[in-house]
């Protein structure tokens, strides 16, 4: 990067930390610090519900997904707007009402306190491991910005963002993502206006897609149904239906988000606007991957897009090797380049049968390149046991700061900078939270005073925020970030639902029941995805559904046993 980027980059984020912490001083107790003394408006808790969702990963590897694997991805929100009604009907009234400060105090009401702290200790669990994942992204940029090893970066953005969230508390987290998504927003319009800019003259928006679609990528909706089919239209209105019910009506990191509404009329709009939304945001940024697929059709991309990893390899040992694998993969390029000229013409034309045998002439010459970068991946592997193999979160990242205008890179890396920090931010504010209420102050200060709550607060989010960047420091062995971070939720998510749809709308289940229920489901649910049973969100669903068939089973025993118990007894 420039030093005008460079200059962008980090006045953006001083920005960004000084409003946040501007408009969160003065706090002085427990409510202000974890729920912003709800007193926060429908459009702050809308941006700040997508902002905690919509982290680094977003916007890192849905681009590098669709340049992958196309648009398919999109099918996994399309059970969100669903979500967000029922959440907006039922969860919201409720947890309002009780005045609560996390989910999982409602569990101990209904239950007992150890269905509290089981649920509490799954949400801890799964939150405190993706939220490792969430720090990891931006330090990818860093890294391939710098050239140095992931391993700094990853504590210089997990520092920073831990800093501020451990002084400002809810309210900063909150007023950083209102400022992040604004500019969020303006980045990524740039940026799809800038990539179609770059394409050849004669190839315009509608034709890039075109393109796109003759190699199979613009592969939005699939209606098949198919069990170990990752992403179609049922998986994402049943399965991410399940999910996403799950991650905003039950995960503290959305429930803190929306509980600092004003009133629950500002939490419901909120949500519903979250629902609104977020759908075209992640269509537009996997069109942008899409975009960016396009146009390395008529400009050479590189054979690794990790320049830390490819720099490493060619200077290594294997150097005449890598040299050669990189000319074959530019051979296979321009060859790639006639049979890209003969489906334009053919396009214009309307010829489906140049069409047809274009399509399977890029298939082959796609085939091939995959061939040669898993050679090149065997050698890093040679080189190095440890090496980062996995580039496709760095595609995008690759093609901002390789083909940008000055200036508008330092924004672009910026606005991931910023996503993460939002989405990381609020997960440890959440983290701390969960555990300061449902933890400390239930088992361990019963009767500790407002000042001592608000230490142990900012002393749990220190806490967190140590062992998140430890998280983070291994995250590199998980592929897809966007992939893997709702893989990990998806084996707690279902569990956690189906506790809360027993608690609300299963009166006759006890705590003991659905204690033992949630385990025996959590236990089935990981097996599955061990064994690889089925595509990970119908785990969701499983989860959700074994914990209510599984409570109602044990409550229907249980009472059988207490009725032959009674009938036993002598009269």
């Amino acid at each position: 990067m420039s030093t005008t980027d460079w200059v962008v980059l980090f006045c953006t984020l001083l920005l960004i930390v000084a409003y946040g912490v501007y408009k969160s001083r003065g706090i002085r107790n427990i409510d202000g610090y974890l729920l912003g003394n709800k007193s926060l408006p429908w459009y702050h808790v809308a941006l700040s519900v997508m902002a905690t969702q919509a982290s680094a990963i977003t916007f890192l590897s849905a681009p590098g997904l669709a340049y992958s694997s196309g648009m398919s991805f999109v099918q996994f929100y399309f059970g969100l707007p669903l979500a967000m009604i029922v959440l907006s009907v039922s969860f919201v009234p409720i947890f309002h009402r009780l005045r609560v400060f996390t989910a999982y105090e409602f569990l101990e009401k209904r239950f007992d306190v150890r269905t509290r702290a089981f649920t509490a200790a799954l949400f801890l669990i799964q939150r405190g491991l993706s939220t490792g994942i969430t720090i990891y992204a931006p330090a990818i940029i860093l890294s391939s910005i710098l050239q140095i090893n992931v391993i700094y970066t990853t504590l210089f953005i997990g520092t920073l963002v831990v800093l501020y969230t451990v002084y400002g508390g809810t309210k900063a987290v909150s007023y950083t993502q209102l400022l992040q998504m604004t500019i969020i927003f303006g980045g990524l319009l740039t940026a799809g206006i800038l990539v179609v800019y770059m394409l050849p003259q004669d190839i315009g928006f509608s034709k890039a897609l075109h393109i796109a679609g003759k190699s199979g990528k613009a592969n939005a909706i699939d209606l098949s149904f198919d069990w170990n089919n990752q992403y179609t239209l049922w998986s994402g209105l049943i399965g991410g239906f399940f999910l996403q019910l799950s991650y905003f009506g039950t995960d503290q990191s959305q429930v803190g988000r929306y509980l600092t509404g004003s009133s629950v009329r500002d939490s419901r709009i909120g949500l519903l606007m979250n629902g609104l939304l977020k759908v075209p945001m992640q269509f537009a940024i996997l069109l942008i991957g899409i975009l960016v697929f396009a146009f390395y059709q008529y400009n050479s991309p590189p054979i690794f897009f990790n320049k830390y990893e490819l720099h490493r390899i060619e200077n290594s040992p294997y150097a005449a090797q890598v040299e050669a694998l990189k000319t074959e993969h530019h051979a296979i390029f321009e060859d790639k380049q006639k049979q890209i000229h003969r489906l334009t013409e053919a396009l214009d034309a309307d010829d489906e049968t140049v069409i047809a045998d274009v399509r399977n002439q890029l298939q082959s010459a796609d085939e091939r390149a995959k061939e040669i970068r898993q050679n090149l991946v065997e050698l890093m592997q040679q080189n190095d046991a440890l090496a980062d193999t996995n580039d496709n979160n760095y595609i995008f990242l690759s093609f901002v700061t390789e083909n940008f205008p000055k200036g508008l890179i330092g924004l672009l890396v910026a606005i991931v900078f910023m996503a993460s920090m939002g989405a990381t931010s609020g997960a440890i504010n959440s983290l701390a939270s969960t555990t300061v209420i449902d933890i400390y102050k239930r088992f361990v200060s019963k009767k500790g005073s407002e000042r001592r709550y608000l230490s142990a607060s900012r002393i749990f989010t220190l806490v967190w925020g140590i062992f998140c960047i430890i998280i983070a420091l291994y995250a590199s062995k998980l592929g897809n970030l966007l992939e893997a971070v709702n893989i990990l939720g998806s084996l707690f998510y279902g569990t956690i639902l189906g506790i809360f749809v027993v608690a609300f709308y299963v009166k006759r289940a006890g705590g003991k029941a659905v204690l033992w229920a949630a385990v025996l489901t959590e236990v089935v649910v990981v097996s599955f995805w061990w064994f690889d049973v089925m595509a990970f969100l119908w785990l969701n669903l499983v989860g959700c559904a074994g914990v209510v068939l599984f409570s109602l089973i044990f409550q229907g025993t249980r009472s059988n046993q207490q009725t032959l118990a009674k009938n036993a007894s002598p009269q």
